[in-house]
């Protein structure tokens, strides 16, 4: 399977424009699923200037005709044909209603998650990862009777965030940490398939006397409402005020020891922990999962390569991917970058603005003058986040006095055990964060 980019970076195509009164005269008495599963047999059948008639004025300013037929032959270039539609799901979004179709394609599974708004007018869509049927199941290592779990709010107004603190059972100060996602519109236990490794790391190390705080993250939680920014959204709006927030919770919670509060970041959250540690100087210390050294654009281009030659044969539609690919990067590197570039010549369509914001940011550089305690812990198995970050980390910090190293020969993206070349497919099999890397964070924390 090639699709490549549902962990490390969805690329999301989403709007929240409200239709003009005729247009929702016209589309008020619609059924929504009637209209997604008809959306998704355009299509299949390559209809596109028939598929954009639904969209709202946001959707059809970011998605004309030839832009949805891009966005749609990249997707079965990746993943394949779509052979038949399987079955279909609804979930409301606060003003948004979303119908997830969840369709077979020749070599994976994906729900077409199709978002409408209050007139019935297609105002996003996503492709996502198909739910697991697969139940979930509370690692091993966990002891519910240790901790407890409240519901919690994070930050205020328009981009407040539904949360969870899971806290050791206990009266005295716990030493805390805030678990911050990778990229995507990421939920609080950072789902995917069957796994749940943020929910996997709460409850082991909750279970050995730490707080932990995860949350929703924004992309997720207010995706509909970010469209009108869509331009404009950097790395600060999409996960670094609402880490501050979380942390800033926790410095209020009670029983939560405000000289003992750390910060975890997976993937992009790694990778823009040293950019928090320099907005926040009382953060005690802080943990990178599979944290990202390169520059983004790299580490892109790095995975369409991995996956394009996993299966060993390389066509021609592969080849073209990858030069399509490439060209995108140059064009982030291109000293004549400007907010004007069209994102649809970027990298998984994301705005200029987004990549500008980036240039320039080595964090593995950044987070040498950050004299606070680091640990850095990377799976030799991960394609995504790999082995020449781990390496970036190293060499930056050679002269920094508190920081750790460890890597997991056998351990994937998700820090879950596996066997040979890491896929994406391996993320569907039900598993759980190794017991060694609840037991070092553990650790680690309890000795700053």
């Amino acid at each position: 399977m090639k699709f490549a980019y549902c962990w490390l970076l969805l690329a999301v195509l989403v709007s929240g424009c409200t239709a003009p009164a005729e247009s929702r005269e016209k589309t008020q008495g619609k059924d929504i699923v009637s209209a997604a599963e008809q959306f998704v047999e355009r299509l299949a059948k390559s209809d596109f200037s028939a598929a954009v008639k639904e969209f709202d004025v946001t959707m059809t300013n970011a998605a004309p005709p030839d832009k949805l037929k891009q966005i749609w032959e990249s997707l079965v270039a990746d993943v394949g044909p779509l052979k038949t539609r399987l079955s279909t799901r609804t979930e409301r979004l606060g003003e948004y209603d979303a119908v997830f179709v969840t369709c077979q394609f020749e070599k994976t599974k994906l729900d077409v998650k199709v978002v409408f708004n209050r007139s019935k007018q297609i105002s996003g869509l996503f492709f996502v990862p198909t739910k697991s049927a697969v139940e979930y199941r509370r690692p091993p290592y966990a002891k519910p009777a240790a901790f407890q779990e409240r519901e919690v709010q994070v930050g205020t107004g328009e981009w407040a965030l539904p949360g969870t603190l899971t806290m050791p059972v206990g009266d005295r100060p716990f030493p805390a940490v805030v678990l911050v996602h990778g990229s995507g519109p990421n939920d609080r236990d950072e789902t995917i398939g069957p796994n749940k490794p943020f929910c996997d790391l709460a409850w082991g190390l909750a279970s050995r006397g730490i707080a932990v705080l995860r949350y929703e993250k924004r992309t997720r939680q207010h995706g509909a409402k970010l469209a009108a920014l869509k331009d404009s959204i950097t790395v600060k709006e999409e996960t670094i005020d609402d880490a501050l927030a979380a942390v800033s919770l926790l410095r209020h919670t009670g029983k939560v020891a405000p000289s003992k509060i750390f910060l975890l970041g997976h993937s992009l959250g790694g990778m823009l922990a040293p950019r928090i540690a320099t907005l926040d100087a009382k953060i005690t210390g802080f943990i990178v999962l599979a944290g990202i050294t390169r520059p983004l654009e790299d580490v892109i281009n790095g995975q369409v390569k991995y996956l394009v030659t996993l299966e060993g044969n390389v066509s021609e539609s592969d080849k073209a991917k990858l030069r399509e690919v490439e060209l995108q990067v140059a064009r982030v590197k291109n000293p004549g970058l400007s907010p004007a570039t069209p994102s649809a010549d970027l990298p998984l369509g994301i705005p200029a603005k987004y990549w500008l914001d980036l240039r320039g940011y080595r964090p593995a550089e950044i987070a040498r003058s950050i004299k606070r305690p680091i640990l850095i812990l990377q799976g030799d198995r991960d394609y995504q986040v790999t082995s020449e970050d781990f390496q970036g980390w190293k060499h930056a910090q050679s002269s920094h006095g508190n920081v750790q190293f460890k890597l997991y020969p056998k351990l994937n993206h998700l820090f879950i055990k596996g066997e040979g070349r890491s896929t994406p497919s391996e993320y569907e099999i039900p598993g759980h964060v190794a017991e060694t890397v609840v037991e070092d964070v553990a650790t680690w924390i309890k000795q700053q």
